[in-house]
């Protein structure tokens, strides 16, 4: 999903919570950051600020631990949280490094972790398991399907173990890492190609739009597209992300400091909004604010604010490639100062934004436009299945109502000859006549008789007309 730029919409919230995470989850889930900084408890680096006006942080709360946008994103943070409860593994962890991490060796340690948390941990994997199975379940329930293979489709969840569905162990452990480093990596190309269909899907239908026009609007509208494409190119120069002229304008505009007195290490705690010790995703993006405003603005037509997002998250992987050495996503004190002293920082190359590139070729849209075809006649095709199946079934419609209306009828016969049956015959002037139950056999064989002789139907009919006052004064008669 591609975020857009204003914070009220839907969109933006959940890119925010699938690429800002909290560092102790980016931590726990990236593989080379699992669990490394998850117990990092060292204070920041004193700092001087002598010629500052930076108010004392109140007391330190912990932090929220964000949404990682996964499927199994409860899952995961219920079983870091319950790791951390155990001594001898929070020790362990301590004094592992990201290589230990990475190769599973850590997770041997989960072997010397007390009864108490393994038997959550058991617990928690049999209730994720049980999850798993009602998706599955309904699933099946939603495709109708029949014949699926049930154990098939749980191994497509592959943060768990499902040859040991009941009890949590160490492989467990290295699934959890391996699967949520792996989706966490292919975020940001996942977003990325979102982003570039939306572009595609953007030109594909201003092309189309342009068919429907006569010569003389299509060439009003072509200038209008030039106009608009000169309009948002018109910008002040934007500053290459990380580097001193872009910090020193967060100082200024931002943090309202004197840009004479820039120092790199309070400017680092000021931004460490967490009081965490790193700059974090989120914490990061944020630097890049006034940047976007410079080429981005709601009001504008011709700024498109999902574009502003795609250049947030490139500003975002830009700095972290340049200064994140360890590769874990996340800046120290170390690396952020070490950075800060690369010519890079001093004398950056220019930055070019997303309008001086070239975000697709030619043949990329015709590819994109044969897809999108492919896709509209399946669509086709499976509306007009669904208009046959309806006709089809209003037609079993119909005769279905036939059919009742007709059982209807012969019930109604049925049960008028019933009737007919039990009255007695009347006299020659159509008076009720009382038999004895002795004759009743004769009286019913007479009645078949008129039944079958269409020269007594009239006095039949006169029969069926007599009011049933006078039926019954005959008969007590």
């Amino acid at each position: 999903m591609i975020a857009c730029a204003l914070t009220s919409d839907p969109k933006v919230k959940k890119v925010n919570q699938l690429t800002k995470m909290h560092w102790r989850i980016a931590v726990a889930l990236h593989c080379m950051f699992f669990l490394n900084c998850l117990l990092i408890t060292s204070e920041g680096v004193p700092i001087d600020i002598d010629k500052t006006k930076i108010e004392p942080h109140a007391e330190e709360e912990k932090p929220e631990t964000q949404d990682t946008g996964l499927y199994y994103d409860h899952y995961l943070r219920e079983v870091i949280d319950l790791l951390e409860t155990d001594s001898h593994f929070r020790e362990k962890l301590q004094n592992a490094d990201i290589e230990e991490i990475k190769n599973g060796k850590l997770n041997k340690e989960l072997d010397f972790v007390s009864h108490h948390v393994r038997t959550k941990l058991d617990e928690l994997k049999r209730q994720e398991v049980a999850r798993l199975r009602m998706l599955i379940k309904a699933k099946m329930d939603a495709d109708q399907d029949i014949g699926i293979d049930h154990q098939a489709l749980l191994k497509r969840f592959e943060h768990v173990n499902h040859q040991n569905p009941h009890t949590f162990e160490s492989k467990d452990l290295d699934l959890l890492i391996k699967t949520a480093t792996r989706d966490l990596e292919n975020y940001d190309k996942e977003h990325h190609d979102e982003f570039k269909r939306y572009e595609m899907m953007k030109e594909h239908e201003r092309r189309e739009h342009l068919k429907t026009l006569d010569e003389e609007k299509r060439k009003e509208e072509e200038a209008r597209y030039e106009e608009m494409k000169k309009k948002h190119e018109d910008h002040p120069k934007v500053n290459h992300p990380g580097s001193q002229d872009q910090l020193k304008e967060v100082w200024e505009e931002t943090d309202g400091l004197d840009p004479n007195d820039f120092n790199p290490k309070t400017f680092f705690q000021l931004h460490d909004t967490n009081g965490d010790s790193f700059l974090d995703e989120q914490e990061l993006e944020a630097l890049f604010t006034k940047e976007l405003e410079k080429v981005y603005d709601p009001k504008n037509e011709e700024d498109d604010m999902i574009e502003m997002e795609e250049e947030r998250l490139r500003m975002r992987e830009h700095v972290m490639n340049e200064v994140d050495v360890n590769k874990d996503r996340l800046i120290t004190m170390e690396e952020f100062l070490t950075a800060t002293e690369k010519k890079e920082f001093l004398e950056p190359d220019s930055w070019e934004t997303l309008d001086q590139q070239q975000l697709f070729t030619e043949e990329e849209l015709k590819e994109y436009e044969r897809h999108i075809a492919e896709q509209e006649a399946e669509l086709k095709q499976r509306e007009n299945d669904l208009h046959q199946q309806r006709e089809e079934l209003q037609k079993q419609q119909e005769e279905l109502q036939a059919q009742k209306t007709e059982l209807k009828q012969v019930v109604e016969q049925m049960e008028m000859k019933k009737t007919q049956q039990v009255l007695p015959p009347g006299g020659p002037n159509g008076e009720l006549q009382f038999h004895p139950p002795g004759e009743q056999s004769v009286v019913n064989a007479e009645l078949h008789h008129q039944e079958d002789n269409p020269a007594l139907k009239p006095v039949q009919e006169l029969q069926k007309d007599l009011p049933k006052g006078a039926e019954q004064s005959q008969l007590h008669s």
